[in-house]
């Protein structure tokens, strides 16, 4: 393992809002991590930081990084084991290397595999667990175990690993033949055409809530362009806060706050939070 102390965490952040961390681990196998996590106080896993808002002050937190954990291994059938740490750009571009079909609707996302395991997340109607068989994780007693997607509680956006604290260490993914390049294509477009890609952002802010579209409910509510600091809802897409360059992290807090409390006044919706705040 790599340990840094002290550690700016904004290189870490797609929002490129970030303090000082009181430490930052980096880890090369995962039987470092029952270790790590018995002897280090207040934990956090953190990926490529693309839905995760840190506070810009001190942070007395450790980060452990699993970046290092990015091995893919071809199981045989369609079937193959997938490391958290992998980027999951590469994992796309994994699949279309061995015509390997069933998470194309998914291509553009940014983060790491097991961010999108942990959140269960999707896009166009495909969530990553539609494809996966079992998951690999360190449970709260420092144990490593897989379990089985029959034997674990998935809902939209949401997961037992997550509302547990679990650490996902890999994920086993089934696959048909087939891959779909065009629909990659058209999916990574649409992306580009209706995403504020090119400010710093961290994707969806609020979930959708059942029956209804959270960009829509925003931009009923007249919230879409509203800015506070240096923060804004997207006028390219009202469900991202973009940082032009000067947002803090009490600015993204207070913008979210005014967004919901605008929504709920207009429509009588309570939006629930996509992304992460650590503060």
């Amino acid at each position: 393992m790599r340990i840094l102390e002290n550690y700016n965490m904004k290189k870490h952040s797609n929002m490129k809002i970030g303090g000082e961390a009181r430490k930052f681990i980096e880890v090369e196998n995962k039987e470092e991590l029952p270790e790590i996590l018995r002897e280090n106080e207040n934990c956090f896993i953190i990926g490529n930081g693309t839905n995760t808002l840190l506070n810009d002050k001190f942070l007395d937190t450790t980060f452990i990084s699993l970046k290092s954990l990015n091995k893919i291994t071809d199981l045989g059938e369609g079937r193959i084991n997938v490391e958290a740490g992998l980027d999951f750009g590469k994992f796309i571009k994994y699949m279309g290397e061995n015509d390997l079909s069933g998470l194309e609707e998914l291509a553009g996302i940014p983060g790491t595999v097991g961010g999108l395991v942990f959140m269960n997340g999707g896009a166009y109607g495909k969530e990553i667990f539609d494809c996966i068989e079992s998951v690999e994780i360190l449970d709260a007693d420092r144990n490593i175990k897989v379990i089985s997607k029959e034997n674990l509680k998935i809902d939209y956006r949401k997961t037992e690993i997550k509302e547990n604290h679990w650490v996902i260490i890999s994920a086993n993914f089934k696959f048909e033949k087939g891959y779909k390049k065009d629909l990659v294509k058209e999916i990574q477009a649409k992306r580009e055409n209706n995403q504020p890609l090119e400010m710093p952002n961290l994707g969806s802010t609020f979930k959708n809530p059942k029956g209804y579209f959270a960009a829509r409910l925003i931009i009923e509510a007249g919230a879409q362009g509203l800015k506070i600091g240096g923060a804004q809802m997207s006028m390219k897409h009202p469900n991202f806060i973009v940082n032009d360059g000067t947002a803090t992290f009490e600015d993204v807090l207070n913008l979210i706050a005014e967004v919901k409390k605008m929504v709920k006044e207009n429509s009588g919706i309570e939006l629930e939070r996509e992304i992460i705040i650590l503060k």
